[in-house]
């Protein structure tokens, strides 16, 4: 035993050791990963590098204007001046982003930032990477993290490991960049209305000729006089090309006619009922058929006869063009309806469906028409018409307003909703042991077996999978934001974070800190596997003498002090000295970074082959911080009885953490719930106080036998 408890203590030694080297060699090394405030001008003028004067900051939003001579070629600001948002470290990501006139983005750039998971953790270089996809963007843009092209948003990729940390950047960035153009009338502020497109009713008809169709403006008419379209022309090469006669002034140059033919009233008037079925049979649901009917100037063209293309003809319907090609076209040869005028052409059009034109919502038809300036090179003018459908032709469904875009925080909680329904159903899962913990205690095997799986499911999924390891740094921010101005939005930006944090409370307040660190810590479940799977190989077991133990738990008290004092000076300070911590090394990052934080994780990992959860009774700031509001919880679940410490010590023997005392009492700020002492306490083979009661039972009960005398 003697040689057992020496050869730990040179363990320890070699840990602390290791320790205050790693502590010395923070300060120095963490100061790679500081991010000090930039001079935002510089890069002003690396991306204007033509700009002859930088403005200073003007307007009720300010912003910097980039001259180059009297012409202003672009615009500068910073996010914190327009849209101050905190990101996970509780101080916002300043940025500095630039836009041309026309509102595209120039560039976007990170000024300061006090995100810990960045400081040290992440390259930087990947933060300014990330920041460098806005160029080329326009603030009209819808920009989203992640975002899908197909529902309207311009995505960006994220940054593994920091996803909280770069929503919010975007939402800065673009919120921010959405209040200068507005404040510089590069957009306008209006809401944004969704019109769902009509359909036209198929079982509707009525009988109509030429006259009434165009009258009531079923069909409409483009037309053109030679006079309109030399005017077209003024100005420009073909000025003089063609020019017509002063008496052919007002002669037509062209006369179109043109409607949507899939109305039914529209289409059986025009073609009679056997033309029209035939016409709209192949249509496929979305598609329509445009009817184009005309006189003088062709509006098939020459690219028809060339490549099937039909290059005078398009209709536009808000920003979306459709033009046709040959495939998309029918030659009529006849109408049906009566008084209708000789056209020399008529054709009939199918609008396909990925246009996604709306019949009820107005259209122009636009008329390309060309004047030949050499043998190769030609100029084009366009003339249009509107087209307005009849409200008794289609069905038109109300305008929606849209709801108001999801908060950040929404968002985070939408995205996220399958961890968080998994995670309270674990949580659920960890209540109902607690409240059974009597019924479950006198089944060992299975008791042992369902702890196990629990913690390697908080290792897995809470730990590797969500990220979801508390921290002291936590405790900072939090004492922060009460001692400034605070927003719940800061903690509900991480939803597992927040609702361990919420956990934690619970149960601190109505066991102790003991359940958190005993199940929900996945380094602390993690330290608890590989110590269980050393016990499994027999690999030998070093315990310290209970004097020593004692004295050495108070390490994790003082470096919370100490740690709490460095963050009442610096935040961003006290984040990298809580590198003691090696949640994020094990858990966020998943140990890609560099050697000395691996090293350093892989050591406390290890540590546990031959001692239990030694960081956490020894070193551990967060169970030291959590383990400071324990006098006040309501509950004592943790069965003793009189005879435990004296004369029983077999609890004391067997708690792997050493956080019974000699006496019998459980400490419990040392406590980590393993339930382990309830097992004992209940078995009747291993408690000395219940087997010898159960001796005494037994014996009183053959004391009771009546003896039976025989003559």
């Amino acid at each position: 035993m003697v040689q057992k408890i020496s050869l730990f203590r040179t363990t320890i030694f070699r840990a602390l050791l290791f320790l205050l080297l790693f502590v010395g060699g923070i300060a120095p090394a963490s100061a790679l990963f500081v991010s000090p405030p930039k001079d935002p001008i510089p890069l002003i003028k690396k991306t204007f590098p033509s700009a002859t004067k930088i403005a200073e900051k003007q307007g009720e939003i300010p912003v910097w204007w980039i001259y180059k001579d009297q012409d202003i070629i672009g615009y500068a600001f910073e996010t914190n001046d327009v849209a101050k948002i905190p990101a996970y470290s509780g101080e916002p990501v300043n940025m500095l982003v630039a836009i041309d006139p026309q509102g595209n983005y120039l560039t976007a750039k990170v000024l300061e930032h006090h995100e810990p998971i960045i400081l040290a953790g992440i390259p930087e270089k990947k933060l300014w990477a990330f920041a460098d996809q806005y160029t080329g963007l326009s603030v009209k843009d819808r920009i989203k993290v992640g975002g899908n092209k197909s529902e309207g948003y311009a995505a960006i990729d994220g940054l593994s490991g920091a996803t909280v940390t770069v929503m919010v950047m975007n939402v800065a960035v673009t919120k921010a960049a959405t209040k200068v153009a507005q404040s510089l009338g590069i957009i306008k502020k209006q809401q944004t209305i969704i019109q769902p497109p009509s359909t036209i009713y198929q079982d509707q008809f009525e009988k109509a000729d030429w006259l009434q169709l165009t009258g009531d403006g079923s069909i409409r008419k483009l037309y053109l006089t030679n006079e309109k379209i030399d005017e077209a022309f003024i100005g420009t090469e073909a000025e003089y090309i063609g020019n017509i006669p002063t008496d052919q002034k007002q002669d037509m140059f062209a006369e179109i006619y043109f409607a949507l033919a899939d109305v039914p009233t529209i289409g059986r008037n025009l073609f009679g009922d056997a033309d029209y079925e035939w016409l709209v049979q192949p249509l496929k649901p979305g598609e329509h058929l445009l009817v184009v009917l005309g006189n003088g100037y062709s509006f098939k063209g020459s690219g028809y006869v060339r490549g099937g293309i039909f290059d005078r003809l398009q209709i536009h319907q808000n920003e979306n063009a459709i033009s046709f090609r040959d495939l998309d076209h029918n030659r009529i040869t006849d109408l049906y309806i009566a008084g209708a005028p000789t056209f020399k052409e008529m054709s009939v059009f199918r609008v396909q469906a990925h246009h996604e034109l709306d019949p009820g919502a107005s259209w122009q038809l636009e008329l390309l028409v060309r004047r030949q300036t050499g043998p190769v090179d030609s100029l084009f003018t366009s003339f249009k018409g509107s087209y307005d459908m009849l409200g008794k032709y289609v069905d038109t469904p109300p305008a929606i307003v849209p709801e108001p875009e999801l908060s950040l925080t929404q968002q985070v909680w939408k995205e996220r909703q399958f961890e968080v329904v998994i995670l309270l159903a674990l949580l659920s899962v960890l209540l109902l042991i607690l409240f059974f913990q009597d019924v479950l205690v006198r089944h060992p095997t299975f008791m042992h077996n369902l702890r196990h799986g629990f913690l390697a499911v908080t290792v897995v999924f809470i730990g590797w999978s969500w990220g979801g390891q508390l921290s002291v740094v936590n405790v900072f921010t939090f004492l922060q934001a009460l001692m400034s101005d605070f927003s719940w939005d800061l903690f509900l930006l991480d939803p597992i974070i927040f609702i361990l944090w919420c956990a934690a409370a619970v149960t601190i307040l109505l066991w102790g800190r003991a359940v958190y660190c005993g199940w929900l810590c996945p380094f602390g479940a993690l330290q608890e596997l590989v110590n269980q799977l050393a016990r499994h190989f027999k690999i030998p077991q070093f315990e310290l003498p209970y004097a020593v133990h004692e004295r050495l738990w108070t390490i994790k008290y003082l470096i919370l002090l100490g740690l709490f004092g460095i963050s009442l000076d610096s935040l961003s300070m006290a984040e990298q000295f809580a590198e003691i911590e090696p949640f994020k090394t094990t858990f966020l990052l998943k140990f890609d970074r560099e050697w000395p934080f691996v090293a350093w994780a892989a050591f406390l990992i290890l540590l546990n082959l031959f001692n239990r959860k030694t960081f956490c009774r020894y070193l551990c700031p967060l169970g030291a911080a959590l383990s400071v509001t324990n006098n006040v919880r309501l509950f004592n679940w943790l069965k003793r009885r009189p005879d435990c410490g004296s004369p029983c010590k077999t609890c004391a023997k067997e708690c792997e953490i050493q956080a019974i005392q000699p006496d019998g009492v459980i400490n419990i700020r040392e406590c980590h719930y393993c339930l382990d002492c309830q097992i004992t306490y209940y078995n009747e083979e291993k408690c000395p106080p219940l087997k010898k009661l159960a001796h005494k039972k037994r014996r009183d009960k053959n004391q009771d036998i009546p003896v039976v005398v025989t003559e």
